[in-house]
């Protein structure tokens, strides 16, 4: 069977050299090749040099995996010999141009999963919004690799929510999910958008079940996890697969791991392969991507690379070795039946789970854009973004502040939750100013607020500002969600989590946070004044 297997392979590997490679598409809990209904398990290899940290708020420099076209014909000799067919991409440029490095990886039969956020523009976990400048983002990557064909799909988040304290964060994360599952879906597209989850053993099964659940439109079409149990010489029982297994068997999507690779030992053996695609596993489990490609100080290296030079590792070895000896038994998307449009109830809130079912509105562009015009008192524009946090404080010392702020908890979302700081402060200081008699001395705030002439409005923007005013409140099922897409280019405070892995078993694999959303936390009163920072895989 294992030479059947291989002949195959090399059989796909000459045809999809000759042609576009097939769409993966998601029937049931698992993948398959949309033109002849096998099953796709993922091969995969983490694809990017790791990020340095950022504290300060500003963007973060990072390299663009699929711009460099150059190193992309060095490496993909190594995915070829280890049997490789998914790279995960971590962060990526959309204005670089990726023809070269896209079109190289397609001739080898090799998809690309990727993030959809990149360093200084992701969720952040400790203040989490679902902006316009987010949303931008993100359509702005579907919108680079629509033009490809070894595309497999977008993680809307990497390890966003981490543990119990802040789950309330993956409501945003699920919203991030809908809106472009939805804009997918509008431009004609098939692309998958999922999750890549931590391994917190306090949320690991309702955070599964959460982004598996409810309505299609709203659930994730896959959920990885980052995953580092097996460690050594394990076993399927020992290790903790077995009961991740149990765990997740009634998941309703794929699940698969988007990172694994133990390095308590090393060289890694990578003794877990071998389980992960036989029998045990893939009726469950899709498959895996190994952390990762590139040697670096946090020792998860594949090869070592310098310059255009690359050695391979003795983890390389061990780890081509066992990818090359699987010989799994696949299904065929003709045997799924009606469940494969089915959904998992949602997990009730408590004590470790508190993300709401009620998800914050759709970024609209327009909302943002009639009520910045409608406002007399503004935020001066002088004033710099990082002092944004003490007026915010200063304003919500005084009035309701929720207009601009959204609880993932209780599931509430203000009418302009996901405008920019600048339009949410301006919004503040103008309904202080009207609740004050509109006198010029409460539109000064020491020079940091100033009187601007306003135009008359468009009918249309005569509603909106209208509705705003009248539900400055409300949930998500209320509020307008026709999804607008638009720059928000006076956001400077995007928020952010991780946007590569923050694993707990992996050292220096970080993307690190910014500064919290200042006007997040200006929501909350008096809290802000403590605020400190605002392949065919192959044919069988």
């Amino acid at each position: 069977m294992r030479l059947v297997y291989t002949l195959l392979s090399a059989l796909a590997f000459f045809t999809l050299a000759l042609a576009s490679l097939p769409a993966i598409e998601v029937v049931g809990n698992k993948f398959f090749y949309s033109n002849n209904g096998s099953q796709f398990l993922i091969r995969g290899v983490a694809y990017q040099q790791n990020f340095d940290n950022s504290t300060n708020g500003g963007s973060v420099d990072y390299v663009d995996p699929l711009a460099d076209a150059s190193a992309c014909k060095r490496d993909v000799q190594f995915f070829a010999k280890s049997n490789t067919n998914v790279l995960r991409v971590y962060a990526v440029d959309p204005e670089n141009d990726h023809d070269e490095c896209m079109k190289t990886f397609e001739d080898a039969g090799i998809y690309i999963i990727a993030d959809l956020s990149e360093p200084s523009t992701s969720i952040n976990r400790d203040s989490p919004e679902w902006n316009l400048e987010l949303y931008d983002r993100y359509t702005s990557v579907i919108d680079m690799f629509a033009n490809y064909s070894n595309v497999l799909g977008f993680f809307a988040g990497n390890e966003v929510s981490n543990n119990k304290s802040n789950t309330d964060a993956s409501a945003f994360v699920k919203a991030a999910v809908r809106d472009m599952k939805k804009y997918i879906k509008d431009k004609g597209w098939t692309f998958p958008v999922g999750y890549s989850s931590n391994d917190d053993e306090d949320i690991r099964v309702a955070i599964a079940d959460y982004f598996s659940c409810g309505s299609l439109d709203e659930r994730a079409d896959f959920f990885g996890i980052n995953m580092y149990e097996w460690c050594g010489d394990s076993t399927f029982k020992t290790s903790g697969y077995e009961d991740r297994t149990e765990e997740y068997k009634n998941l309703t999507i794929p699940v698969f791991f988007s990172e694994y690779g133990c390095n308590a030992e090393r060289p890694r053996k990578f003794t877990e392969i071998g389980t992960i695609f036989s029998d045990e596993m893939t009726d469950v489990w899709s498959g895996g991507i190994v952390y990762m490609y590139y040697e670096e100080e946090n020792d998860y290296g594949l090869v070592s690379v310098s310059g255009n030079s690359v050695s391979t590792l003795a983890d390389y070895s061990y780890y081509s070795k066992e990818m090359n000896s699987i010989s799994p038994n696949l299904a065929k998307s003709s045997e799924v039946g009606a469940a494969s449009t089915s959904t998992l109830a949602c997990p009730a809130s408590a004590s470790t789970w508190k993300a709401n079912t009620v998800l914050p509105p759709t970024p609209d562009k327009n909302v943002c854009e009639c009520v910045a015009a409608s406002l007399k008192c503004v935020v001066s524009d002088d004033v710099k973004s990082k002092d944004y946090g003490d007026l915010f404080g200063s304003v919500c010392g005084d009035m309701d502040c929720s207009a601009v702020s959204g609880n993932g908890e209780n599931g509430t979302y203000g009418a302009i939750s996901f405008c920019s700081d600048k339009e949410k402060l301006s919004y503040l200081l103008n309904k202080y100013y009207q609740d004050s008699g509109e006198h010029s001395s409460a539109c000064d705030w020491d020079g940091l607020a100033s009187l601007q002439s306003t135009s008359a409005a468009a009918s249309s923007c005569s509603a909106v500002v209208s509705s705003v005013s009248a539900n400055a409140v409300a949930t998500s099922d209320s509020s307008n969600s026709s999804g607008s897409s638009g720059s928000s280019s006076d956001s400077n405070s995007s928020s952010d989590s991780s946007s590569s892995s923050t694993s707990s078993k992996k050292s220096g694999a970080n993307i690190s946070a910014r500064p919290f959303s200042m006007g997040e936390m200006a929501a909350v009163g008096a809290m802000v004044m403590c605020f400190v920072g605002g392949f065919t895989s192959f044919l069988l």
